[in-house]
């Protein structure tokens, strides 16, 4: 009896581990796609409630996706829906026998009463769609993946690329009442009104830029650009250094185009107002080894996240700035430069439409997130070519690879420096040596206009025009987040705070 009793209990912990792959069945859903056929040739309307959610190939039957095809025709034609008219249509493009003819398609509407699930059922059909597309494209993959001359790092890439197309294939976002919509646009703006600067977004610490945009807009794209040497690097990391260290901010950089310890060694010059070829060289003098022993600490543990891939693809970004808002709150991402990205993994005619995707990646991300995106970009030579200071000031039109940048973009920036082209003197007479124009050429949703600043040649720094003193070395605006760290020389007491520090040393911080 005992060897009886364990016999079955034997055959089954083998059935239940003998699985045959290849004796598995697509995800389907036969009897819903009839379900939803019939529903539409019944119902008028249930055409427009299904046509964003199902394609033709989303149903696996093909002779569903024959008759389905042929709905949509009708639709696209804005003809009645029935069965005489599916079958009509069916005959016009010579496919009513390969479907499965009239007695099938009549069939079809019999098997409903009405269309009431209708929409429920189309959305199991997508689902079970999507299944076979990553089935087909993780099978693909893994026989690619088992071919030595198939390179590692490109599968990657194309896989990646892949895999967001058909992500993409079923984000759709469902129409809202305006009611909510109107209640969180009446919270911000009594959080505006709350605030004393009247900001209504991130603040970047250049008082006339965040005057004309009120700070970075949640969900815009920022786009700042400017021919090669003029700053842009050196303008969004003394702003990606306000906005850490004055507002605590994190603050989410990809560089594409420098590593992550020349990104550094720029906040370092910038922060320590120490020259950068003396960094490069390690020659200090007894001056500047003590700036750098004093100021360097100011950037430990501020929350600036770095990334230095290079050739970075819209798809490794869109996974690591979900990751960096995930894990550490990141509130804006700055991307240096976009011209220096792609879209590997998907082909293209041009490089124009390359950009132009990328573009609208990027804005897609803003929204995406909900937090400002700003992209650096390069423009064409033909600034360059014009005369004057007027002339020199980039338009619209010079940015660089594609006119999609310009529609993408939210806010559209300019950095101008006329001192670059040898220009010291305005039509007034006054001095234009050290100045910089932050041109806001494009404001989707607020004024244009020109934000004057001063730009700080030797040590790679953007400052506001009030808070430079002709004559000093340091500029005396402390940190607000100087209270948050300690320096050498404070004591363990948290009463002591590096502000404290900074009243009793003759040199104020540089920021």
């Amino acid at each position: 009896m005992e060897k009886q009793k364990r016999k079955p209990s034997v055959k089954v912990v083998e059935k239940t581990v003998f699985t045959p792959e290849m004796g598995k069945l697509p995800p389907q859903a036969r009897e819903l796609e009839e379900a939803v056929l019939g529903a539409l040739m019944l119902e008028k309307d249930a055409y427009s409630i299904v046509s964003e959610i199902l394609k033709a190939e989303s149903f696996y039957d093909p002779t569903h996706q024959l008759i389905y095809g042929s709905i949509q025709g009708l639709a696209m034609q804005q003809k009645p829906v029935d069965v005489l008219t599916v079958v009509e249509e069916l005959k016009r493009r010579g496919e009513l026998e390969t479907a499965g003819g009239a007695v099938y398609v009549a069939e079809l509407s019999e098997k409903v009463a009405s269309a009431a699930h209708v929409e429920y059922h189309a959305r199991i059909i997508s689902q079970k769609y999507l299944a076979r597309e990553l089935i087909s494209f993780s099978s693909e993959v893994s026989q690619q993946a088992f071919d030595e001359t198939v390179d590692v790092d490109d599968l990657m890439q194309e896989t990646e690329g892949r895999l967001f197309e058909i992500s993409q294939r079923n984000v759709k976002k469902d129409v809202i009442q305006i009611n909510p919509v109107i209640k969180e646009a009446m919270h911000n703006i009594q959080l505006a009104a709350n605030r004393k600067d009247g900001m209504s977004g991130l603040p970047t610490g250049f008082k006339e830029i965040d005057k004309l945009t009120s700070g970075w807009q949640r969900s815009d794209l920022v786009i700042i650009a400017a021919r090669p040497a003029m700053g842009k690097t050196a303008f969004v990391l003394t702003m990606a250094k306000n906005m850490a260290l004055d507002y605590e901010l994190p603050v989410g950089v990809f560089s594409l185009e420098m590593s992550n310890v020349q990104l550094v060694n720029r906040l370092i010059v910038n922060v320590c107002q120490i020259k950068g070829e003396s960094i490069k060289s390690g020659r200090l003098t007894d001056d500047e080894w003590e700036r750098l022993d004093k100021n360097h600490k100011f950037l430990y543990n501020a929350p600036i996240y770095i990334d230095d891939t290079p050739s970075l693809s819209v798809f490794e970004l869109r996974t690591k700035a979900r990751r960096l808002v995930r894990e550490h709150g990141v509130k804006i991402l700055i991307i240096d430069y976009l011209q220096l990205m792609n879209a590997s993994g998907m082909s293209f005619g041009s490089r124009e439409q390359e950009v132009s995707m990328i573009s609208r990646s990027l804005k897609g991300l803003a929204k995406e997130l909900n937090i400002p995106v700003i992209a650096l970009s390069q423009l064409n030579r033909g600034v360059e070519n014009r005369q004057g200071n007027e002339g020199k000031r980039p338009q619209l039109a010079d940015l660089r690879e594609s006119g999609a940048i310009e529609q993408d973009a939210d806010i559209v920036c300019f950095i101008h420096r006329p001192e670059y082209y040898r220009i010291t003197e305005d039509e007034k007479g006054n001095s234009l040596v050290g100045i910089a124009e932050i041109i806001v050429a494009k404001h989707r949703n607020g004024p244009t206009g020109i934000a004057n600043m001063r730009f700080d040649n030797e040590y790679a720094r953007f400052q506001n025009l009030d808070d430079y003193a002709v004559g000093q070395k340091y500029v005396e605006r402390p940190s607000r987040m100087n209270n948050n760290h300690k320096t050498a020389n404070a004591s363990d007491d948290p009463s002591h705070s590096s502000s404290d520090f900074i009243s009793q040393n003759k040199d104020p911080l540089p920021f």
